[in-house]
Order: C-alpha cells, then sequence, then structure tokens
C-alpha cells in the first residue's frame, strides 16, 4: 500500500504538462543523440544538463529530462547500429551482429520496430523493479557504516573503472586523476587549502558539471572534427515501416529472459548497459534451439541484447538512489546533476524527498510508452538523423555547453576550466585512458575520504575495521572479483567489424 500511495505522489509530479512536456523533449533529444554513432547516453545528458541549468529547472524536473535523455539514448543507439552497423553506444554492439544482417535482408523496417518493442519491454519491466527494489535496497542501507560505505565506493572504482578501459593500470590511473582533483579546495576537516596554489577560483573545489561537461562534451566535439567529414551516410535503405506480429510474438519469452538478466546486470555497481546486452545475448543464443542463426539476422538476436541493454539502463538507477553509488557512466553524470542540486541520494532519499523518487519513477514509465511511440512509426524522421553533417551539429553542441555552464556559475573561470577538462579529456581517449574513473574519482573522492577518516576514528586508527563486518568484507572480495573479471569477458565484448559490402 505505501508504494501504491508512493506511485500516486509521482503521478501526480509526472502528469503536470510541464513535467510531461520535459519528457517527451528528453526522450526525443536522447533518441536523436543516441542515433548519432558514438555520442552515446552518457555524452548525450552531459552534453544537455547545462541546457536544465538554462532553462532554471528545480530539482525533478532536471532529473525527469535528464533520465529520460538517457533512456532516448538507449532506444535511439539501435538506429545506427541496425543501418550502419555502427553501435549508436557500447550497449548497441550486441545488436549489430543480427541487425545489421537483418537490414540487409531487406528488413530494415522490421528490425527497428522489434528493436523498439524489445527496448520498451526492457525499460518497463526495468522500471517495475526499480519500483519493487530501490526501497528493499534503501532499508538496507541504513546497515551501512563508515567501513561499508568505504568499501562500496572501492567497489564502484574496480567494477565501473575496469569495465571501462582495455587495461587495467589504465584505469587505476584515471581513478588516481579523479581522486586527485577531488582533493583540490579546502579539506573538510581542517579547513585547509590543498592544491589551489593561492587560486581564489579553486577554494570551493572544482565543480563537478565543468569536469564533466569538458571531459565528455567539449572533448567529443574534438573527436568529432578528427574522426568525421562533413557528411555522413546511410548504409542500409529504410523503404518501409512494418510490425512484424510474427517476429514479436516469438521474440516474446526472449525479451522477458532478456529484461531479468539486464536489470541484475544493472543493479550490480559497474556492470551496466554493455554487460546486460552482452549476457543477454550470449543467454539466449545459450537456450535457442535456432542457436546456428544467431549472427545471420535472426529476430531474437535483436530482441535480447535490446532489451538486455534497456533492463540495465534500468537497473543502474537502483545503487544511485539508494546507496549513492553510480551502477553506470551515464548514471555518475546523473549522480553529479543531483549533488549539484544540493540532493544527497541515498536511503534518505527516499523519505525526505519523496516527490523527487517517485516523480521520477513514475516519469520512466510515462517516457517507456512515449518512447514507444516515437520510435515505431516516426522511425524514419530520427534515421534522418543520421544524414546532419557534423558542421551544423558541433556549433550546437559548443553553444549549449558553454551557455549552460556560464548560466550556472557566472564565472569565465569555470569556462576556461572546462575548456582544459576538454583538452585532458581528448589525449586521454587518444592514449585509451577511460573518463569514467575520472568522473567517479571527483563524485566520491570526497565521501571516500570522509568514510576512511571517520572508520579511523571510531577505531582508533586500526585498519583491520575496514574488514570488521559481514558486509564490508563480501563489498571488498565484490571489488576485486569486479576488478579483475574483465580480464576475461573483454575478449567476449569486443566490437564486431563493420560489414563494408
Amino acid at each position: 500500500m505505501d508504494t501504491l500511495a508512493n506511485l500516486a505522489l509521482g503521478f501526480g509530479v509526472a502528469l503536470s504538462p510541464f513535467t510531461l512536456m520535459l519528457a517527451v523533449l528528453g526522450c526525443v533529444l536522447g533518441t536523436i543523440i543516441g542515433a548519432l554513432p558514438g555520442l552515446g547516453p552518457s555524452n548525450g545528458v552531459a552534453i544537455l544538463i547545462p541546457l536544465a541549468f538554462t532553462l532554471g529547472l528545480d530539482a525533478t524536473s532536471a532529473l525527469v529530462l535528464m533520465t529520460s535523455v538517457y533512456y532516448g539514448a538507449m532506444y535511439g543507439g539501435r538506429i545506427s547500429s541496425i543501418l550502419l552497423n555502427i553501435p549508436g553506444d557500447e550497449p548497441a554492439l550486441m545488436t549489430t551482429l543480427d541487425g545489421y544482417p537483418m537490414a540487409k535482408q531487406g528488413r530494415a523496417g522490421d528490425a527497428l520496430v522489434l528493436s523498439g518493442v524489445a527496448s520498451f519491454a526492457g525499460g518497463l519491466l526495468a522500471t517495475i523493479g526499480l519500483i519493487i527494489m530501490a526501497p528493499l535496497l534503501a532499508r538496507v542501507a541504513y546497515l551501512f557504516g563508515p567501513a561499508e560505505y568505504f568499501a562500496l565506493y572501492l567497489l564502484a572504482f574496480c567494477t565501473l573503472g575496469g569495465m571501462a578501459s582495455n587495461n587495467q593500470a589504465k584505469s587505476a590511473l584515471a581513478a588516481c586523476i579523479g581522486l586527485g582533483i577531488a582533493m583540490i579546495g579546502l579539506d573538510n576537516t581542517t579547513g585547509m587549502p590543498r592544491f589551489t596554489y593561492g587560486n581564489l577560483h579553486l577554494m570551493d573545489g572544482v565543480d563537478f558539471l565543468v569536469a564533466i561537461v569538458g571531459l565528455f562534451a567539449v572533448a567529443e566535439v574534438f573527436f568529432f572534427i578528427e574522426s568525421h567529414g562533413k557528411d555522413s551516410a546511410i548504409g542500409v535503405k529504410l523503404d518501409k515501416i512494418t510490425i512484424p506480429i510474427r517476429d514479436i510474438g516469438r521474440s516474446t519469452v526472449t525479451m522477458l529472459r532478456a529484461s531479468l538478466i539486464g536489470f541484475v546486470a544493472g543493479v550490480l555497481p559497474g556492470a551496466g548497459a554493455s554487460l546486460g546486452s552482452f549476457l543477454a545475448y550470449m543467454g539466449e543464443k545459450t537456450v535457442a534451439r535456432d542457436k546456428d542463426t544467431f549472427g545471420t539476422g535472426n529476430p531474437k538476436g535483436i530482441a535480447a541484447p535490446e532489451a538486455g541493454n534497456n533492463a540495465a539502463a534500468g537497473g543502474a538507477l537502483v545503487p544511485m538512489l539508494t546507496l549513492g553509488v553510480p551502477g553506470s557512466g551515464t548514471t555518475a553524470v546523473l549522480l553529479a546533476l543531483l549533488m549539484t542540486l544540493n540532493i544527497t541520494p541515498g536511503p534518505l532519499l527516499f523519505t525526505e524527498r519523496p516527490e523527487v523518487v517517485w516523480g521520477l519513477i513514475a516519469s520512466l514509465l510515462i517516457a517507456n510508452v512515449v518512447l514507444l511511440i516515437l520510435n515505431v512509426p516516426l522511425v524514419k524522421i530520427f534515421v534522418k538523423v543520421l544524414m546532419v553533417p557534423p558542421w551544423v551539429l558541433l556549433p550546437g553542441v559548443t553553444m549549449i555547453s558553454f551557455v549552460g555552464i556560464y548560466s550556472l556559475s557566472g564565472s569565465y573561470f569555470d569556462l576556461l576550466l572546462m575548456v582544459g577538462f576538454g583538452v585532458l579529456g581528448y589525449f586521454l581517449r587518444k592514449m585509451d585512458v577511460p573518463t569514467v574513473p575520472i568522473i567517479l574519482g571527483i563524485l566520491l573522492g570526497n565521501a571516500m575520504e570522509d568514510s576512511l577518516r571517520r572508520a579511523m576514528v571510531i577505531s582508533s586508527g586500526d585498519w583491520t575495521f575496514l574488514f570488521s563486518s559481514p558486509i564490508a568484507i563480501g563489498l571488498w572480495i565484490a571489488a576485486f572479483a569486479g576488478f579483475i573479471a574483465p580480464i576475461f569477458l573483454r575478449p567476449f565484448l569486443k566490437k564486431p567489424q563493420r560489414i563494408t559490402d
């Protein structure tokens, strides 16, 4: 009954005309961003966060807009995967295996509609899972002390950072860079300035959003200039849109099974949509009777990864809202948004700000319906986005970034710092050093340091206190396993080569 009452509260917030408009706007923008190869949900959300501050949105409205962009980008990633054999984002990698062959058979429309329905199923079931699991996990979070939170933050670094690069050492280096940036500013305990070098602008530390927009959006502009020409082209023509009722019916059980696998993968801190998509595809291929046809245009090979990655996207919101630990790179960006709005995710969020949590959940349910409506009959319109030349898109991306950051702080120093982070992000990505662990370090560094200090004060400096509870020991084991697991999983997650014939 409490859940139903909270949902009623959430729908009261989500069904207001302004919030509905924001959800639809976020779905449209997210789908467009997801359709553009290489951008993906994390970059898309980072690019558009300044828009929320430019519009002067409150916490609930800003979160609804950004999560709608998040879900929309997860939907949109399949468009270029199916038509170009180029994943719109990393979670859409597995969709290329059967999506592009199906498109080359003249069934591009069927593949896009089927993937849209599978995305809807995964997103809907994940949101239902979020309704059920988030309050339960929030209650468990009350058992966490400083030792458990320190181990939890370590788990986030080991798992989310470990999956972000082909080299664990580079992931560790990126995390250290992020933690070093987090130390800039006044010490929380002593009030002494650290690494400010007398610059008054750095006394308050480095703003999360300045770093995020620089590392993601501005760096992406540099990469777009370097790696793309003035024109883009459609690999497979999309002549007509039909509803493949037969394929949808045969893939119903596949969608349910893949959604469950994806949601579980998303709830695990750091696993994210990429692993959810991979596990859903491999799981379906294992149990399918026609496993030999996977990779040649099997509809189940489209339904499984699309349901899996969208379910994982919803599942990643669970640890972010209940524990304040991002489950994916995109939720790390959303966490920064919440912290900038003076909202602290965690178990108290459900009691202190229920309108934010349940308004978000209700908006996600609505956004899924909106995305299904948009992505089936209107998919031809989104396909046109692939033909927009970069020289039209780049000025808009740059303008939104600069105007949004300046409207937030009114400081020219932040604009220069954002450009500096953009240059840093560009060179780090050229060296294959992931940027997600840097963002994690900036976001969680101070909280991780505070947890460690409190643990040492409570235990009078006894470091074994960090392993003093079963929860803490379990998190330490999970962190170690999460750091080495990508070494064995990564060969299966390599990007498929683009088919040119």
